[in-house]
């Protein structure tokens, strides 16, 4: 049995411990003791597992199950900071409330609402797990995930941009040339947002500027012809902060192995 099977067992058996008494405390005792923290990398393998069975289980005890992850995902930051096995409970617990509405499309409006909330998280791991919830959400509802998204992008809301960028930078997703273009077309809305606060030196920022350094490069390999005319379009705005960005991207091993001569145009349009 591989690991993954293997946690999927335990946690339903938790789980359905969890439902019955509702209670979420054994879950969250499994995920801390389980959960590769303190250490470099969380058990990811471990909150796959759990995603899975989360969606599994909310079919037939959708408002139990929905409980259970808002209880999970609530320890603060003072109580689960970051590399603490607490940090992971609640990585864990926001990646179930997307599982929760992939299984029940009634919960949906309310996951969106909890994940924007929590992509302002000031724990990295939290923030990626929304980012992971919005993949899960777009692989089962596609097009009215990524319309929806489209209101995270406004303002200064440096840490909801940073979630969508990083939500639509999926492989698997950009499949669908649909999804692709949609990808695409967030990144136009943000990239604007990012050139316009350029002047900006927050973390929330500085996050953002992170996350855009690799995201792009997965949406151009996407969608290469209309992502190239894109980079050399934002290569003209000859803008300190974009052109970081850019750079950024350009040394993605999936751009320089796939588009070389792309590269070297882009890279020859960058003010040095």
């Amino acid at each position: 049995m591989g690991e993954k099977s293997q946690y999927r067992g335990q946690i339903a058996e938790l789980l359905d411990k969890a439902v019955a008494a509702g209670n979420s405390e054994g879950v969250a005792t499994f995920l801390r003791a389980h959960s590769n923290l303190p250490g470099p990398r969380g058990n990811l393998e471990l909150a796959e597992a759990f995603a899975w069975v989360i969606e599994e289980t909310a079919a037939h005890a959708p408002t139990e199950v929905w409980h259970l992850c808002l209880k999970l995902a609530a320890t603060d930051p003072e109580r689960a900071p970051v590399n603490d096995p607490g940090e992971f409970v609640v990585f864990c617990g926001i990646r179930g409330l997307g599982a929760v509405a992939v299984s029940d499309k009634q919960r949906y409006a309310d996951a969106m609402a909890y994940l924007k909330d929590a992509a302002t998280d000031p724990r990295w791991r939290a923030r990626e797990a929304v980012a992971m919830a919005l993949q899960d959400l777009i692989a089962s509802q596609g097009m009215q995930v990524l319309t929806d998204l489209a209101a995270w992008v406004q303002g200064a809301d440096w840490l909801a941009m940073r979630a969508v960028a990083a939500g639509v930078a999926e492989p698997r997703l950009l499949k669908d040339a649909a999804v692709a273009q949609a990808a695409l077309d967030l990144h136009r809305l943000i990239l604007y947002r990012f050139e316009a606060g350029g002047t900006d030196r927050s973390d929330a920022f500085r996050a953002l500027r992170q996350g855009l350094g690799y995201s792009l490069s997965v949406i151009v390999a996407a969608l290469p012809a209309v992502g190239w005319s894109y980079m050399r379009e934002l290569a003209a705005t000859r803008n300190e902060q974009i052109e970081w960005v850019l750079r950024e991207n350009l040394k993605k091993t999936r751009l320089l192995r796939n588009f070389p001569t792309e590269v070297q145009d882009v890279r020859g349009r960058i003010s040095s």
